[in-house]
């Protein structure tokens, strides 16, 4: 048998892929996922945030396949409460970026998508029809909505990952709600939950799997059980700030980084307010 070349490397075994995930505090050895792994799971276990792309555009058609995997989720009764808007005009990227806490990769992404939680749709159907829909008033309603866009979203992200394209979440669209309603034109009752840059990762700043929780401080069987989970978090900080110093980060525990952002209300960067925002909004979360 002829030597390997160089770009001809075994891929990497399951095992390689949960210590890359867990850095030892992953289920097992390969041997237990022998018959518990294919490529689509190789596939999820690489997954990492995307902070620095490449200013081509995407081919075209990209978004529309995106939209495709992501309507392929579940969803709650077939309700289909969300949307998705796809923004791609710079100027409207850049003014978006100041509203979610100056993310530069906003800007910089080819598509940034902001994922709708939209009881828009069944109130103008409800109108249409000359039926209220009383429970479009409840928060279970609303939590639906804000449900099944997540679920749809990480659909879109497994397939853009799929396609050699990076993605991150961007939590602080919640920043200000209202104005990034006004600037995408959003109706009453309808609201961006998250955003969602994509784009092709830049080789020049690569980015790592990050270390998750140990398997056992996440994993409970039959009953909810936190004995042992200060030793695991012991770990996890210990794994995570040696990541860090292999990615040249400033090291800090995951202790720490929970403390620090939920002791006050700073790290909400006003989301403190997200209810009175959403009444603003259309959603009387009764």
């Amino acid at each position: 048998m002829p030597d390997q070349m160089p770009d001809q490397m075994p891929a990497p075994t399951p095992a390689a892929r949960l210590h890359d995930r867990y850095r030892g505090g992953g289920p097992g050895g390969e041997a237990t996922h022998a018959g518990t792994w294919s490529p689509i799971i190789d596939h999820l276990l690489q997954h990492r945030s995307v902070r620095a792309y490449l200013p081509g555009p995407l081919p075209p058609g990209t978004t529309e396949t995106l939209v495709a995997a992501a309507q392929s989720a579940a969803t709650s009764s077939n309700l289909q409460t969300w949307s998705v808007v796809a923004v791609q005009d710079p100027a409207r990227k850049s003014r978006l970026a100041k509203l979610a806490s100056n993310q530069k990769h906003i800007e910089q992404a080819p598509l940034f998508l902001l994922w709708i939680a939209d009881l828009s749709r069944a109130t103008r159907l409800g109108i249409a029809h000359g039926r209220p829909l009383a429970s479009v008033d409840y928060i279970e309603t609303f939590l639906i909505a804000v449900i099944d866009a997540a679920i749809a979203s990480q659909n879109a992200i497994v397939a853009a990952e799929s396609l050699g394209l990076g993605t991150v979440y961007i939590g602080a669209i919640r920043n200000h709600p209202v104005e990034v309603a006004a600037e995408i034109g959003l109706p009453p009752g309808a609201m961006a939950v998250f955003g969602l840059c994509v784009g092709h990762p830049d080789p020049a700043h690569p980015a790592a799997v990050k270390p998750r929780l140990p398997q056992a401080a996440v994993l409970h069987h039959e009953q909810y059980g936190h004995a042992q989970e200060p030793a695991h978090i012991a770990a996890y900080d210990t794994h995570l700030q040696s990541f860090q110093i292999e990615q040249a980060m400033k090291p800090q525990g995951w202790s720490d980084l929970v403390l620090a952002r939920m002791a006050g209300l700073e790290g909400m960067t006003g989301r403190d307010k997200l209810r009175d925002a959403l009444h603003a909004l259309g959603f009387p979360l009764r």
